[in-house]
């Protein structure tokens, strides 16, 4: 493959690009927590960064304090998404949580907010890692409440807007109110359930930076495999309506590119060009070994982005840092795809 340079592009959660003008009236900040795990070690869940109001930046030392009294670092950049969606940062209340603690909204002060808030979040992702939900429900409940995950897991453990709006429906009795936002105009001409607001993923997903290559093949890759970030690891998965195991996302992100890769992650080892990390470039393969008891000495497989990266099925799906020590210890190294 080429030598490929990568750059950030503003992404709408699958609604559409934001025009760049827009982007002018934003600052642009990029997060990478890391905290060792045996069982996957180190993601970053907003690799790109989001790109947020500078009313809502000046609250990030605040939410990184929670985050952090609270064990949940690595949202930060989901946190302050939410700030921008719930106030614009202009707001004493500014994560709107007065609710969360039953009282009238914005019972809160800006600080006793993002504490509550930020302390509701990581009770919801500790349920959802209970349920095995993807972050996208997690995302979703801040908005529905709690009740969200429990019906998400009854029906699968995957958000998907579908059970967003019928749980809308069914908490509303039907009721439908107008909501002219863009993307409720866009999706369905500008209405919502009049319970919550089921297009709350799209309205904070919006607001996250993504990656764009250079090369098609790799963003071909990227593109499908990014629509499970946050989705559970499943041993054995291997297609959208199961989740995925490292091996089964790889060759079905790179079917996807006309790439047809075996199934585990030791016969992927043994198919590709093994090429020292140093070497690797986006779009490479990168392989570890005894990460668990597989009988086979290649136990996990990751796509490589470059700057020390990869994209893999953890628990839950999404990024990593090559750096931690908990890759370094099992690392074995890069593999090129033979074409």
């Amino acid at each position: 493959m080429k030598v490929m340079k990568l750059k950030v592009m503003l992404i709408a959660g699958g609604i559409g690009f934001l025009a760049f003008l827009g982007l002018l009236a934003f600052v642009a900040i990029f997060i990478s927590n890391e905290e060792d795990s045996s069982d996957g070690g180190d993601f970053i869940d907003d690799i790109g960064g989001i790109s947020v109001s500078a009313d809502v930046l000046k609250h990030q030392p605040m939410v990184e304090r929670y985050a952090q009294e609270y064990g949940i670092s690595e949202y930060v950049s989901t946190l302050l998404a939410i700030i921008e969606v719930e106030s614009g940062g202009k707001l004493p209340d500014v994560m709107q949580s007065s609710e969360s603690l039953g009282l009238s909204p914005n019972s809160l002060d800006t600080e006793a907010s993002i504490q509550q808030g930020t302390k509701y979040f990581s009770e919801l992702l500790s349920s959802a890692e209970r349920n095995k939900i993807d972050i996208n429900g997690v995302i979703q409940a801040y908005n529905y409440g709690g009740a969200f995950i429990d019906y998400v897991a009854k029906r699968g453990s995957m958000y998907n807007f579908e059970l967003a709006e019928n749980f809308a429906n069914e908490r509303s009795g039907g009721s439908k109110v107008t909501y002219s936002n863009p993307i409720a105009v866009k999706k369905n001409g500008g209405w919502r359930y009049g319970y919550g607001n089921m297009f709350y993923v799209d309205l904070v997903s919006q607001y996250f930076i993504s990656r764009q290559f250079d090369d098609e093949l790799v963003q071909t890759v990227m593109d499908e495999a990014l629509k499970y970030e946050g989705y559970p690891y499943v041993f054995g998965g291997d297609n959208p309506n199961t989740s995925f195991d490292c091996s089964g996302l790889t060759q079905w992100s790179y079917q996807k590119a006309g790439i047809n890769l075996p199934r585990t992650a030791q016969q992927q080892y043994d198919a590709t060009e093994s090429i020292p990390l140093s070497e690797a470039e986006p779009g490479d393969l990168v392989f570890f070994h005894s990460t668990y008891n597989a009988g086979t000495y290649v136990t996990h497989v990751g796509i490589y982005l470059g700057n020390n990266q990869m994209y893999q099925a953890g628990d839950p799906i999404g990024y990593a840092d090559l750096t931690s020590s908990y890759w370094q210890k099992h690392l074995i190294g890069a593999g090129r795809i033979k074409q």
